[in-house]
């Protein structure tokens, strides 16, 4: 009996054993398997001409800095602070140009907006062996994330990356730690249930405006700490292909929050509630990133949108010139759907979805029961009710 009871044990030790080894290694292979897709630039040495008294010389390319007007310029790209406390950022040229010149100008804030991210991180994990196993996991978790940013991206974000700290590579390399924080949002808004975010927005446009054009208004409520936001950035884009366009964020986000295009096309972004995500997607800024660059219609967005497989759910409220009204994007990782809303000449969007195609969704519903949603909505309504018709000091000022 006592020797068949060893053969059992025996045998199950060497099962589970080799079950471990299988495990161990099965991990092992997806972490060093995992690709983010580096792009392979070098730094471009750009030349500039330097006059001297009867001579013309060609020198490399520096950031040239006028303290006077608190301004920094690269070969036709500048930055500047400006009297209402924003950091303002002109960048041109193909993806990896814009990258390149948004490093060597503004290396300093880069810094500063990692320290002040990988500080907030460490006062939640302050065990250095535990960071590390987040870094493990997260670059298991992310081991696709190259192939679900556009070549373009990935360009723009490497060229970024070149001016960035070697100070948190125990993280990742620059360009790894750059692409990363681009799914943060995603990341974090799904993990906390959005409790960092709670965004606001609407729209009125025909009878409900004072000039009856299109009227966008909006808030982003994004916290992570005083200091993170410090530096506010509006960046205006000049890329080489698709549009014009100006977005707010902050140094070194190329991922679009709110944004507007040359052909008067609006995109704005509220959370919506979300399963934990099993694995990487494309981070939504990139993908509103990539509709604000790329269309100019309603359709044109929408289209872009089915494109694209995303980490969590989001509300896209997209303003059109050229349409003349609002819509908004309802998308989850399952499904995508383009609500026009209920009511005449306006839309309003907080952080539940309204199509009917969601109505029946369980993480939805439980969304506007346990949420403070939808008396959010029920206020801006309320208050767009009481300021008709609405003009920018009105939208402003809701």
């Amino acid at each position: 009996m006592h020797k068949t009871i060893k053969k059992i044990f025996k045998y199950t030790s060497c099962v589970l054993l080799s079950l471990l080894v299988i495990l161990i290694a099965g991990i092992c292979y997806l972490y060093f398997s995992a690709d983010m897709r580096t792009p392979k630039h070098e730094p471009s040495i750009i030349m500039t001409k330097v006059s001297h008294a009867d001579t013309t010389t060609m020198v490399p390319a520096e950031v040239l800095y006028n303290d006077t007007l608190d301004l920094r310029y690269y070969d036709g790209n500048f930055l500047r602070h400006s009297e209402s406390g924003l950091w303002e950022l002109f960048v041109k040229g193909d993806a990896f140009q814009r990258g390149e010149a948004i490093g060597k100008l503004s290396s300093d804030l880069l810094h500063y907006q990692e320290k002040v991210f990988v500080d907030q991180i460490r006062e939640i994990v302050p065990s250095d062996s535990y960071l590390k196993f987040l870094r493990f996991f997260i670059v298991l978790f992310n081991r696709h994330l190259g192939e679900n940013v556009l070549e373009e991206y990935r360009d723009e974000i490497y060229g970024i990356s070149l001016s960035c700290t070697h100070e948190y590579d125990f993280i990742g390399t620059p360009y790894e730690r750059q692409l990363n924080y681009h799914s943060a949002h995603d990341l974090g808004h799904a993990m906390q249930d959005y409790m960092l975010v709670g965004c606001s927005s609407f729209a009125t446009w025909g009878t409900q405006s004072a000039d009856s054009s299109l009227l966008i208004g909006r808030n982003f409520d994004f916290y992570v700490g005083d200091a993170f936001a410090e530096n506010k950035q509006v960046a205006f884009y000049t890329p080489d292909q698709g549009y014009k366009f100006a977005s707010v964020g902050w140094p070194g986000m190329i991922g679009v929050l709110s944004g507007m295009n040359e052909t008067g096309l609006t995109v704005t972004i509220n959370a919506a509630k979300s399963a934990v995500p099993t694995g990487s997607a494309t981070p939504i800024s990139i993908l509103t990133r990539e509709i604000l660059q790329y269309a100019s219609t309603i359709d044109e967005a929408f289209a872009i949108a089915q494109k694209r497989k995303t980490f969590v759910s989001e509300s896209i409220l997209i303003g059109s010139s050229k349409d003349g009204k609002a819509a908004i994007i309802e998308k989850s990782p399952e499904k995508t759907v383009l609500f026009k809303g209920k009511e005449a000449d306006r839309l309003i969007c907080t952080n539940h979805y309204q199509s009917e195609e969601f109505s029946k969704d369980e993480r939805n519903m439980e969304n506007i029961r346990t949420s403070d949603s939808p008396y959010r909505f029920a206020r801006l309504k309320e208050l767009i009710n009481e300021n008709l018709p609405i003009d920018a000091s009105k939208a402003a000022s809701i």
